[in-house]
């Protein structure tokens, strides 16, 4: 199955990370417009460079115009990111894995986590944040885990259930309606946990170190 990263224009992650995500598969590097100048910096040379292109560098298009694929798409109805995720569905890739989606800007920041859910069931999107990795999860769910990992878990509406084994603060077929409640920082007391999730989805938060640490990613 295809995988792919896309890199947007806000705060990368460290070089590692990307060279650890080349080396899980995720071979193809897909830049949203000014995430290519992140990837300059990193010395990397995408496959493709999406978006309206009103934030890559001039220096940066020099550099990367022979070099891979530039798509203009002016259309102002979606962001640079969900133009690399069409893009990326068009060329049937089965995942993506979204870093540069947060900053020092919170819109870009809460637009880039929703789009997450505008994709779900087209296809798989994680985001990485510096130690942290989501993606929206539904259904049932077994993950591998260690005991002590933090797993936190956050859902929408009160219509979504959902049940878990495995972790120390149980969740018993409830809701966890955004802005009334949530199960931060809850933990896994072994080395797996299972999670049920009927009438809706939620976000999964895990410790992307740790993930790596104990070779679960």
């Amino acid at each position: 199955m295809k995988k792919c990263i896309i890199l947007a224009n806000g705060e990368p992650p460290k070089k590692s990370v990307i060279n650890f995500l080349d080396s899980k598969g995720y071979s193809t590097l897909i830049c949203a417009d000014g995430g290519s100048n992140s990837a300059l910096k990193y010395d990397l040379v995408p496959d493709v460079i999406i978006g309206d292109l009103d934030s890559i560098l001039p220096e940066t298009y020099d550099f990367y115009y022979d070099k891979c694929k530039i798509i203009k798409m002016k259309s102002q109805n979606d962001t640079d990111v969900e133009k690399c995720l069409k893009y990326a569905i068009k060329q049937e890739f089965y995942e993506a894995i979204l870093i540069g989606a947060t900053g020092d800007r919170l819109d870009h920041s809460f637009c880039n986590l929703g789009i997450v859910l505008k994709f779900f069931g087209k296809i798989k999107i994680r985001v990485i944040h510096k130690k942290s990795i989501l993606e929206a999860v539904t259904g049932k769910i077994k993950l591998q885990t260690y005991p002590g990992e933090i797993i936190s878990i956050y859902g929408f509406d009160g219509v979504t259930r959902i049940k878990s084994s495995g972790l120390k603060y149980p969740l018993k077929n409830i809701s966890l309606p955004f802005g009334k409640r949530e199960s931060t920082s809850n933990v896994a007391i072994g080395k797996s946990v299972e999670l049920h999730i009927k009438n809706g989805k939620v976000f999964m938060i895990r410790d992307f170190e740790m993930m790596r640490k104990y070779g679960l990613f």
